[in-house]
């Protein structure tokens, strides 16, 4: 349908074009032709919905029409670029008098000036004083005059705007033609202006002398002051208009209430268009203009007024009829003079100024024009509101100050209940607050209008933004306020909480929310603290408080400023620290409080699409709150700082923009966490501060920070170069292991560092991999180095193994291989943690396999050679005595005094998790479900081998100090167990006599524990070891 309305448009500049020819037209024959174009134009935008749009492709076509044919571009290259060119090939050949008289005639300047703002500034320029050789070319009408100044007002008025998509494709169009020649400047119109010192377009010098050579030519006492009117004002705007307004809303009001009653004077409708346009009008001349004078100083543009305004005086031109009814440019040419002589009389410029002389005597300078009306003042304030109009923000605290306009009728409400939205700052619902309050006081309001009014004051609270600390009505709360809060308060939380933890459905969890948000009015931080005590203390009432949290965003006390939220200063984080400090949290209180947390800094879409959605909490904020303070060895919140920082960075992340934790100071903080975990490297040796969990957290919170922070130097490197060299050289200090921690911070920038010993027994490249030569790594420690890689991590690991330099077809290196591999695993197994030892695990399980680890099985726990085929089994037995005899030598007398008494049930721990290891293992390859398929040729080895491991956990829990290891002793209970289960499902795998010889074997070995307690619960397992073929 688009396209066959510009078909239409295109058969009218034909026509045109057949009574004068359109490309060499003359500004008197525009008349001649004009008629099918305007009438075609005028039919087609009948539908006012679509007029402007039919009336902005028409006038982007025809311009870009004009350009293309000025830079001589072909029809192949314009065929193939321009998205337009169907459009502009339909047209005829036209010049540039056609294109103007077409946006006088169309009355499409404010599309004509949107366009101009779309180009380069010396583009800019070069057109408007294309539009001036047009006006004053001969004959200059007064329409042709009207059209200078209407252009030049409205480039004044226009702000910043979002680009539509015509726009968007003329910028592009105009910018591709720049590109594809070298521009010459269009010919510039000769101004005749002596002092012009620079060949920088100036557009403010343009229109000055424009208007000083158009001056003598106005003599129509309505164009007089709509010259007078756009040059003053732009002359204050360009020159000696604040940066700031100094207008006060109030004032602006009372303006926009004149120019109201006088446009309705002159027959105009009060409405949102008319308050629009003013509202405009107003902020323009009360702010600097876009455009910068570059060639033309003040003095001079003063000048220009001045001979202009004398000339007008002289003839009599400057007065007004009727007094008692001017016009809207008269009042706006008042407004510009008194900004002009108000911004003399700052700068102590002489009060005998001629522009002064000639207009301050006129009586229509200091006349009154109209008398304020209260209602036009509501009813404008009420409509910049609701049409959410500029500065709309300050008219609705305006609006909420002024008592008198609070009738609280149906009215009233329901405007304030449409426009919720414009009431949410902090001071508005104050002042709103207190005029409802007043209003209330004089006791003539209606009861159901009282209810009403405070369900929407609810609403708009519920909803609100920013609250201070101190509550909304500050240090001055009203005593009727008071006297009820901590009742409310208490009663509200009792009810929360005596609902069985929260809410379970919309509506209850609104409700809720409610009673906050009334509280919460009165006291915001006594409100938050209250949510976060239930939320630390009542078991399960962290998730709905932080759900009701969610929907009172402004409870955060979240500044706008983005450097407070990273400062940790946050409503919300300071009354959880206050909470902390003056209460001692169990364990279980703090794990509500993690979770508490990260619900909140998990991000929540409140409306559908909303893909920039935050959490109630920023992560920054929660990381400078609570874990950048407690990162110490001693520090008593470690734990829970771990784990929040773990929750932190376990949220998604939004691609595209830095991730929020390049705000937290990521390089200090990775290297205090590199050096938490080099303090627990040792820690086994000695008495340990911290838990196993911890541990692990530490490790995982390290990796994973690493890693999120090499991704963000690996997208720019450049900026964070110096960081991570400083990084780099600090962790020179800490054991060699953290950097590999640190390898995804690294990346490829630094070699791979290793104690040099590594080198005797791994083939590593040189290209990659340097040596360190450190006092406790000296000669035969490479196979120590070597487990301490393969500790590390998978990819680690394979590389160790990889590289690994043994001649397998030499027994005797074998053999010192696997003395020397056990000797390293008794000083390295102290030192692991659950996940370094299961990595652990995992090398020695592939040397077994591989046959590059020497373990031989001896009988020492068997009486008879069993006649079965125990390959299958090989390693989980290889495996189990090669742990029996690193403990033989780490419990013998030249180690049993390395070990504190952590440290001997860390050792204790990490066998376990082998055995249980060891057991997953024996359960894979035999499930207990194979008995269905009768499948039993495993079962016989299997118990054999549970007999050896069980055996071997014995020997090891006696040799140990103290004799009792209680995660030896279930993993003991979980070996039996498993012995029992697979008897009971294979049947036939032993005999009746088989199991009192085991029943007997068990409880011979079990005698020697020392623990009373652990040896009777173990015999009482094994006496119910009966096969059911007994």
């Amino acid at each position: 349908p688009e396209v066959q309305k510009f078909a239409v448009i295109q058969g009218a500049f034909l026509s045109a074009n057949r009574i004068v020819p359109l490309c060499s037209l003359q500004k008197a024959d525009w008349d001649k032709v004009c008629d099918p174009i305007l009438e075609t134009i005028q039919e087609i935008t009948q539908n006012k919905g679509r007029a402007e749009e039919v009336k902005k492709t028409l006038v982007c076509v025809a311009w870009l029409k004009l350009l293309s044919a000025e830079e001589d571009e072909s029809i192949e290259v314009a065929w193939k670029e321009s998205p337009i060119f169907s459009l502009q090939n339909g047209l005829p050949e036209f010049n540039w008098v056609v294109f103007l008289e077409l946006i006088r005639s169309i009355t499409s300047i404010n599309i004509y000036t949107c366009l101009l703002l779309c180009l380069p500034p010396s583009q800019l320029c070069s057109e408007v004083e294309r539009l001036v050789e047009h006006i004053r070319r001969s004959p200059v009408r007064e329409e042709d005059v009207t059209f200078f100044f209407d252009v030049w007002w409205e480039l004044w008025t226009c702000k910043d705007f979002h680009k539509d998509s015509t726009e968007e494709m003329f910028t592009q169009e105009v910018s591709r033609m720049s590109s594809k020649a070298i521009k010459q400047p269009a010919k510039r119109l000769k101004l005749d202006f002596p002092d012009q010192t620079t060949s920088d377009p100036d557009l403010v010098n343009i229109f000055f002398c424009t208007f000083r050579n158009l001056g003598a030519q106005i003599t129509q006492p309505k164009l007089i002051f709509k010259a007078l009117s756009v040059s003053i004002n732009a002359l204050y705007t360009a020159y000696l208009c604040a940066p700031e307004p100094e207008v006060s809303t109030k004032e602006k009001l009372e303006i926009l209430s004149e120019i109201a009653t006088i446009r309705e004077k002159n027959n105009e409708k009060l409405g949102p268009k008319m308050i629009a346009e003013s509202l405009k009008d107003l902020n323009t001349i009360q702010r600097p203009c876009r455009f910068k004078p570059l060639q033309l100083k003040f003095e001079d543009a003063l000048q220009i007024m001045v001979d202009v305004a004398y000339n007008w005086n002289c003839n009599g031109l400057l007065e007004v009829e009727d007094k008692s009814n001017i016009s809207y440019s008269e009042f706006k040419s008042k407004l510009g003079l008194q900004n002009v002589f108000a911004a003399f009389h700052k700068t102590k410029r002489s009060k005998d100024t001629p522009l002064c002389s000639i207009f301050e005597p006129k009586d229509w300078m200091t006349q009154k024009n109209v008398d304020l009306l209260p209602d036009v003042c509501a009813e404008i304030a009420r409509t910049i509101i609701s049409q959410k109009m500029d500065d709309y923000q300050n008219f609705a605290l305006l609006f909420a100050d002024e008592e008198s306009w609070a009738t609280c009728d149906e009215n009233y409400i329901d405007f304030l209940e449409t426009n919720q939205s414009a009431f949410r700052e902090q001071n508005t619902l104050i002042k709103l607050t207190q005029s409802i309050v007043g209003k209330f006081s004089s006791g003539s309001v209606d009861v159901s209008h009282y209810r009403k009014l405070m369900k929407v004051t609810a609403e708009v609270l519920a909803a609100v933004m920013r609250i201070s600390k101190r509550g909304f009505f500050g240090s001055n709360v009203p005593s009727a306020v008071t006297t009820s809060f901590e009742r409310e308060l208490n009663m509200a939380f009792n009810c929360i909480i005596q609902g069985g933890g929260g809410p379970s459905t919309a509506s209850n969890l609104n409700t809720a929310v409610s009673l906050v948000a009334r509280v919460a009015f009165q006291n915001p931080e006594a409100a938050v603290k209250a949510m976060c005590n239930s939320a630390i203390s009542n078991k399960g009432s962290f998730h709905i408080m932080a759900k009701m949290l969610q929907q009172l965003p402004g409870l955060s006390g979240r500044a706008s400023d983005s450097n407070q939220d990273a400062e940790g200063k946050d409503l919300l984080c300071s009354c959880v620290k206050d909470i902390i400090k003056t209460k001692q949290t169990s364990q279980d209180e703090k794990e509500q409080l993690v979770k508490f947390l990260s619900l909140l800094m998990q991000p929540v879409v409140m409306t559908e699409g909303d893909a920039g959605a935050e959490g109630f909490l920023l992560p920054q904020t929660v990381i400078c709150a609570f874990v950048l303070p407690n990162l110490a060895v001693h520090s008593v919140d470690l734990e829970l700082s771990l784990r929040l920082l773990h929750s932190a960075l376990c949220l998604d992340h939004q691609g595209g923009a830095s991730h929020w934790v390049m705000l937290c100071s990521p390089f200090p903080l990775l290297y205090v966490l590199a050096q938490l975990h080099n303090h627990t490297l040792r820690c086994h040796f000695e008495v340990s501060v911290w838990s196993m969990d911890t541990q692990e957290l530490l490790v995982t919170v390290l990796s994973t920070l690493g890693s999120v922070v090499g991704a963000e130097v690996a997208k720019d490197p450049d900026t964070w170069s110096r960081a991570l060299f400083w990084l780099y050289n600090k962790t020179e200090e800490l054991d060699w292991t953290v950097r590999f921690l640190l390898k995804p911070v690294w990346g490829s920038h630094f070699k791979n560092e290793v104690p040099a010993s590594l080198f005797a027994v791994c083939e590593l490249p040189e290209q990659e991999w340097s040596g360190l030569d450190l006092p406790q790594y000296g000669l035969g420690t490479g196979l120590l180095a070597w487990t301490e890689c393969c500790c590390i991590s998978d990819s680690l690991q394979f590389t160790m193994l990889s590289h690994l330099s043994l001649d397998q077809s030499k027994p005797d290196h074998l053999g010192m291989f696997s003395k020397g591999l056990m000797v390293a695993l008794t000083q390295t197994l102290p030192c692991c943690s659950f996940s370094q030892w299961s990595l652990l695990l995992q090398a020695l399980r592939a040397l077994i396999d591989s046959g590059r680890l020497h373990v031989p099985f001896s009988l020492e726990y068997c009486d008879y050679l069993p006649l079965l085929d125990l390959r299958s089994f090989a390693c989980e037995l290889r495996l189990s005595v090669l742990l029996l005899r690193v403990f033989q030598l780490l419990c013998g007398s030249s180690c049993s005094d390395w070990l504190s008494r952590d440290g001997w049930g860390h050792v204790g721990a990490l066998y376990a998790h082998a055995v249980r290891d060891m057991i997953g293992s024996l359960k894979t390859k035999l499930p207990l479900s194979a008995a269905a398929t009768g499948s039993s040729v495993l079962s016989q080895e299997v118990l054999f081998v549970l007999s050896q491991i069980y055996c071997h956990v014995q020997h090891v829990q006696v040799m140990l100090p103290g004799g009792q290891c209680e995660q030896l002793f279930l993993s003991s209970l979980e070996l039996l167990s498993h012995y029992a289960a697979v008897m009971g499902v294979f049947p036939w795998s032993c005999s009746a006599l088989e199991s009192d010889n085991t029943r007997h074997f068990f409880t011979t070995i079990t005698e020697n524990l020392q623990n009373q307690e652990m040896k009777s619960v173990l015999q009482q397992k094994i006496s119910q070891l009966v096969s059911s073929t007994a």
